[in-house]
């Protein structure tokens, strides 16, 4: 599942706040499959990687980003009738500078993310995602994805050829 190399992660670096390339230490990555226990998926895989990286430490605080923003994609980003069985739709990347965390999350959507009001509806069980998101991580943002890491018009076809967005929550890890 996992998959370690910065020639994928390179889109990503696109529309995050300023940091140097040649900054990161490590960065890693995974496939998600278009089913609910993915969201369980990428909490694992983080852990492990988080793990690897010594930063074992920011696990919860990361691990609930993950959660919300894979939930957000598998949830509002695909089609109804996506494949179960074809390439994974969901990829979700991490990558580790000196200083900071970026957690990031590619779907097949173009659709912006929208956090809802906080008075919309204070009782109702989800629409809270990106609240959580922003409470939690330093920053975040989205951004088009240049690219697909597969071939996105086969499987959705009204996504065209370039596939979706990136969703990504950054930390800050010790002082800048």
């Amino acid at each position: 599942m996992g998959m370690n190399g910065s020639t994928m992660l390179e889109p990503l670096r696109q529309g995050l706040p300023p940091i140097d390339p040649a900054a990161v230490s490590s960065a890693a990555s995974c496939a998600l499959p278009a089913r609910y226990e993915a969201v369980r998926e990428a909490r694992q895989f983080t852990g492990r990687t988080l793990n690897q990286w010594n930063l074992s430490e920011r696990f919860d605080d990361v691990a609930l980003v993950v959660s919300e923003l894979v939930t957000n994609a598998l949830r509002h980003a695909l089609p109804s009738d996506t494949p179960r069985d074809d390439e994974p739709p969901v990829r979700l990347h991490l990558m580790h500078w000196t200083s900071r965390l970026v957690c990031a999350v590619r779907d097949p959507s173009r659709q912006n993310p929208v956090a809802r009001e906080t008075e919309e509806d204070c009782a109702a069980e989800s629409g809270r995602g990106l609240l959580l998101v922003d409470s939690f991580a330093d920053s975040w943002g989205w951004h088009p994805s240049p690219s697909s890491p597969f071939d996105s018009s086969r499987a959705y076809p009204n996504a065209g050829t370039l596939g979706g967005k990136v969703v990504w929550a950054l930390f800050r890890l010790g002082t800048d």
